[in-house]
């Protein structure tokens, strides 16, 4: 058993459909608000991969027509599972552009539901960064980092103690402003939870996405995007893992 699905989101951001291209179909674009790292082998027949952990997935590119429509897709598993993604960009007077995103394909199993729940709501995360990414950083790319919490522990313990770390009050709430010293350079920041959910806390910078998820094995995931020209991502990897210990594993 299992089950097909299709997700759409759209969305109009202050940005030229130019600027909205280079978001969503160019490596740098994409590392700067969706997870890991990504190389975009251009043009119709190229590919999309992304590196994110152990997890190194490679899409075929199925439409490429810039400004207008990017799209890619896996090969499909012996099980019928695929992804597939569409992007649809129209501009608008006034310098704004209207953004359409599909996201479809199957999932296999009798516990397609779970996957499918799981799926949806880093779909959500991901799409929200976006439009925070062409709002706020617009001509800019960041590094991405990504480092994992100490496994054996509960999420919903650590996102207490995460809030707590990030100067947040009671569980976190869209909309706080978050005070803490990030994790690469030690200095004082103010940010705000641009989004919070049972399974995210993503905040906003001057100069970064810092984004917490809930994650499989490491019951946390600190996926950041980091927009600072000298920034060194295997030192912030490296320190954000240690920072994760600390907090969620004080007796470390």
């Amino acid at each position: 058993m299992g089950e097909r699905f299709e997700q759409r989101r759209k969305a109009e951001v202050p940005a030229s459909p130019e600027e909205v291209w280079a978001a969503i179909a160019t490596g740098p674009g994409i590392d700067s608000w969706f997870m890991g790292h990504s190389e975009v082998q251009p043009g119709s027949g190229g590919t999309v991969r992304t590196v994110f952990g152990a997890y190194t997935p490679e899409l075929d590119i199925t439409a490429w027509d810039p400004p207008r429509r990017f799209g890619y897709r896996s090969g499909e598993a012996p099980d019928g599972r695929f992804i597939a993604y569409e992007f649809l960009i129209e501009g608008r007077g006034g310098g704004s552009t209207v953004l359409r995103a599909v996201t479809s394909g199957f999932i296999p199993g009798d516990d397609w539901a779970d996957e499918y729940e799981a799926m949806m709501a880093g779909g959500d995360g991901y799409f929200r960064t976006l439009l925070e990414y062409l709002a706020h950083f617009g001509g800019r790319f960041a590094v991405p980092v990504t480092a994992f919490g100490p496994p054996g522990t509960a999420w919903e313990r650590d996102r207490a103690l995460l809030c707590a770390a990030l100067g947040l009050s009671g569980d976190g709430a869209a909309g706080q402003v978050a005070r803490f010293s990030p994790a690469e350079t030690g200095r004082l920041v103010e940010g705000v939870a641009y989004l919070a959910t049972d399974s995210v806390i993503a905040l906003r910078t001057p100069d970064a996405f810092y984004r917490f998820l809930r994650g499989f094995g490491h019951p946390m995931v600190a996926a950041h995007q980091l927009f600072t020209p000298d920034a060194d991502p295997g030192h912030a990897a490296r320190a954000w893992g240690s920072w994760l210990a600390r907090v969620l594993d004080p007796g470390t």
